[in-house]
């Protein structure tokens, strides 16, 4: 990790665009530009809460323990996401793991500044409310999944769901490269288990692979499989 000199994108950057414009200045005296190798750990579950990050380029995974060896991957977080507020709380510690799946900058704020900043901008506290309700959400979701949705049909939703978040480059690919072990995590499942289910989709014209590149075919084949249909 290091510190290059980037200033923020206001127009995504979930700290800068919720708060009031005079509190940017002192959000420039307070902030941290920190770079971050891909694979390279931001802060790690149990870990005492310092302060919360803003992604400014590249992409993040928010990951949980899921037993001994496997990780859950909840979310990703790209340009403007805000990592670490799942540690706030009467203790303070962090309940996930964030770690760069690319090279990363982020800006970063102690945690004293971002309670100050919540206490001055009722636009940062309510954005703030409704993500938490929005993750808690998503999470619910992906355990009604993990309970009753079979794997093809998980793999099937997390390919859908990072298309939607991340769009296609040029040649119709997920603009994200992600490894077989990070989708299995995302898809709560297990490396051996998403391979042979990619293989399937491969065979059924469903989807195409291109080293690490997935290209979605037939979105509508593939949304049949997270419904049944």
């Amino acid at each position: 990790m290091n510190k290059p000199q980037k200033g923020c994108n206001l127009e995504k950057c979930f700290l800068c665009s919720n708060t009031v414009p005079e509190w940017r200045e002192t959000i420039n005296l307070h902030k941290q530009n920190l770079k971050f190798k891909k694979g390279e750990v931001i802060f790690s579950e149990g870990q005492q809460v310092t302060g919360i990050y803003f992604v400014y380029s590249g992409t993040a995974k928010v990951h949980k323990k899921w037993g001994e060896d496997k990780e859950l991957i909840i979310r990703f977080a790209a340009d403007g996401s805000i990592l670490g507020h799942r540690g706030l709380g009467s203790k303070l510690i962090y309940s996930v793991s964030a770690t760069a799946v690319e090279p990363l900058v982020v800006c970063f704020v102690d945690i004293k500044f971002f309670e100050a900043s919540l206490k001055t901008n009722s636009d940062l506290s309510y954005k703030l409310m409704v993500l938490f309700a929005e993750e808690l959400d998503i999470s619910e979701r992906k355990m009604r999944d993990l309970a009753h949705m079979p794997v093809k049909g998980r793999v099937a939703q997390a390919l859908l769901s990072l298309e939607e978040q991340f769009g296609k480059d040029a040649g119709g690919y997920i603009n994200l490269t992600l490894s077989r072990h990070d989708l299995a995590g995302f898809a709560a499942s297990t490396y051996e288990t998403v391979f042979r289910v990619i293989v399937d989709l491969v065979k059924e014209n469903i989807i195409a692979v291109t080293g690490k590149q997935i290209r979605i075919i037939d979105r509508q084949k593939l949304a049949g499989l997270t419904t049944g249909v």
